[in-house]
């Protein structure tokens, strides 16, 4: 998939005309939608075209249960133009968006939806609007993010990948822990496929990293404290600990555009977000939260410890803070 062209301007407009409804006439869905259902899924494709030679795939698992409903309303009555405006500012060629909702498999009715990759507004918002929030979870501090990277690794072809050995990128927004695998007994359930034994969350997380650069969003401060020591043992400095929710566009922009060195580092990806209307206090958020990523991107550059910080505190401000906003 991933045929048409973007118009930020269509885009903008969708998003208006519904930015003061409630979220229940945003999202109809009160159940899966029949082709955002995993059962019988093939795979999702994300292609390059003559419109668009150098497809870049980028998918979005956001985590739907009742405690991370904020992110998808925002992504759908305000944010979602944002992002791909600042991806077509900082030169990110043909960006093609999955969504995927995630819940919990061992309590919730739908506990994975799938999109596909598109690239126009009408049909990334038809996606992504398909969503049923279901606002569930199971109450047991972990959630099945662990079936959004299982989707990625076996269900997925992009062309980034395949033609020009370029990983794709995937956003997963929570708040939970993952659980410890990937059961064969939910993936005979959701997919209809039959798995010989379950699956370690360390080795499906190897196999989508093969294709795609994970990252996984955390709100905000408040609740850090939750799940990042563990995520950190996943992914490392691609764990993002956000300032607010309704950051996680800019966020996931920012790091398309210092990973595909579009920024070449924070001072200059600071100042671009400015130019492109960011207003400064979002922008100081937006660079807090990913400067240890920022640092990891350069080969023997000093590395501060870090703390992984109790609910309610955030990073400490570093140099680029003072040079940019005194």
């Amino acid at each position: 998939m991933g045929y048409g062209n973007y118009s930020y301007a269509a885009h903008t407009a969708l998003v208006a005309d519904r930015s003061a409804n409630p979220g229940q006439e945003v999202f109809h869905q009160r159940g899966t939608h029949p082709l955002m259902n995993p059962h019988g899924l093939t795979v999702r494709e994300s292609r390059d075209s003559v419109e668009h030679p150098q497809s870049l795939a980028i998918a979005f698992a956001l985590d739907v249960t009742g405690s991370m409903g904020d992110i998808p309303r925002q992504l759908a009555t305000r944010e979602l133009p944002t992002f791909m405006k600042l991806l077509t500012d900082f030169g990110v060629a043909d960006p093609q968006i999955l969504f995927m909702a995630v819940g919990d498999a061992n309590s919730d009715r739908a506990a994975l939806q799938v999109g596909q990759f598109e690239t126009t507004a009408e049909l990334m918002d038809q996606w992504l609007t398909r969503s049923y929030l279901e606002s569930g979870g199971g109450g047991s501090g972990e959630e099945s993010y662990e079936l959004a990277f299982y989707t990625l690794a076996q269900h997925t072809d992009i062309d980034c990948h395949v033609k020009r050995h370029k990983r794709g990128y995937l956003f997963m927004t929570g708040d939970e822990l993952p659980y410890s695998a990937v059961s064969r007994h939910q993936v005979e359930a959701l997919f209809g496929e039959k798995l010989d034994e379950d699956i370690p969350i360390e080795e499906v997380i190897a196999a989508a990293q093969e294709s795609y650069h994970l990252f996984f969003l955390i709100p905000d401060a408040q609740r850090r404290k939750n799940c990042e020591a563990r995520w950190r043992e996943l992914l490392g400095d691609q764990v993002i600990c956000m300032g607010s929710p309704e950051d996680a566009c800019v966020v996931a922009a920012a790091l398309v555009a210092l990973t595909e060195k579009a920024a070449p580092d924070l001072d200059a990806l600071a100042h671009a977000m400015s130019g492109h209307g960011v207003p400064r206090e979002r922008v100081g958020r937006v660079v807090l939260a990913i400067d240890d990523y920022a640092a990891s991107l350069v080969p023997g550059a000093p590395r501060r410890p870090r703390q992984l910080a109790p609910a309610g505190s955030a990073p400490a401000r570093s140099g680029w803070w003072k040079r940019l906003f005194g």
